[in-house]
């Protein structure tokens, strides 16, 4: 059976339900300021301090990969956390990719602030253009994306059937942009985008921000430095999958980002070839390929 056929065999959607679930109980228990704020002293796969709060929802998310492990599927987990994990597969063997963020936005969800997601991507391949499966639930509202390669993008179980439709001011520039960045030190760049965007939405969280491009909320999403796979491989597949379009602009290829741990590339997404471009023109500085 190819990689491709074993991603299909799986129930992700119903995996990445019960993970939600399990972190969603641990997030709605009464907890104090202090309590939100604990971190465990050690330094996450993805460079960050790991907070009390993503080691348990990571943990959560592990015991759904340890049941399908027993059940036989082998794969690698790539985790914002613990960082790649072969679970019985061979690493320079075509195996099946997990890229997982247990809280994408962990800032917002130690703050008390709305958006923060759980993402999960399966891929058959190493890059994001092989993400067969995604998966993103925001917190916040409670909402749930989902999307399969080639069968359209879901928002709470139902399918998103209207393309996204671009909104534009009357001076031609995007009406409402999304823009990312964790470091104020990167904000002068949205600067830039005054030219192609008349708003600006910060949610704080990479994942959330891209769903909302999936679902016309807002007309484009930048990230103004680079960003991880575990921060987007998922949503940006439910973008294109829900009409839009995505791309990484270190990459000769757009969708060329490897499914690892390394801050790669910036992520853009819009809903037209002429926006999309309009993005990729933005400097941003990228990471030597």
């Amino acid at each position: 059976m190819s990689v491709s056929q074993t991603v299909r065999t799986v129930d992700w959607l119903g995996a990445c339900r019960r993970a939600a679930a399990a972190i969603r109980a641990q997030l709605e228990a009464p907890q104090t300021s202090s309590e939100r704020l604990a971190e465990t002293g050690t330094i996450g796969g993805g460079g960050d301090r790991t907070l009390v709060l993503d080691a348990a929802a990571e943990d959560a998310v592990f015991a759904e990969l340890d049941r399908l492990h027993a059940d036989g599927l082998d794969f690698v987990a790539v985790s914002e956390e613990r960082g790649e994990i072969p679970f019985g597969a061979e690493p320079d063997e075509p195996h099946v990719r997990v890229v997982i963020d247990p809280i994408d936005g962990s800032l917002n969800a130690k703050r008390g602030l709305p958006h923060h997601a759980l993402s999960i991507a399966v891929a058959d391949g190493p890059t994001m253009a092989d993400v067969a499966f995604g998966y993103v639930f925001d917190f916040g509202p409670g909402e749930e994306w989902s999307a399969w390669r080639g069968e359209g993008a879901c928002l709470d179980g139902e399918p998103l059937r209207e393309r996204p439709m671009e909104r534009r001011s009357a001076d031609g520039r995007l009406e409402m942009l999304a823009v990312e960045s964790a470091d104020p030190r990167h904000l002068h760049r949205a600067g830039d985008m005054a030219d192609v965007a008349r708003r600006l939405r910060v949610l704080g969280a990479i994942a959330v921000s891209l769903c909302q491009v999936a679902a016309g909320r807002v007309d484009g999403m930048a990230s103004l430095w680079r960003c991880r796979a575990v921060d987007a491989a998922a949503a940006q597949l439910i973008v294109r999958e829900a009409g839009g379009l995505v791309a990484f602009p270190a990459f000769d290829d757009p969708l060329g980002a490897p499914l690892d741990l390394e801050p790669h590339s910036p992520v853009i997404a819009a809903l037209s070839e002429s926006a999309l471009a309009q993005l990729s023109v933005v400097p941003v500085p990228l990471a030597p390929r």
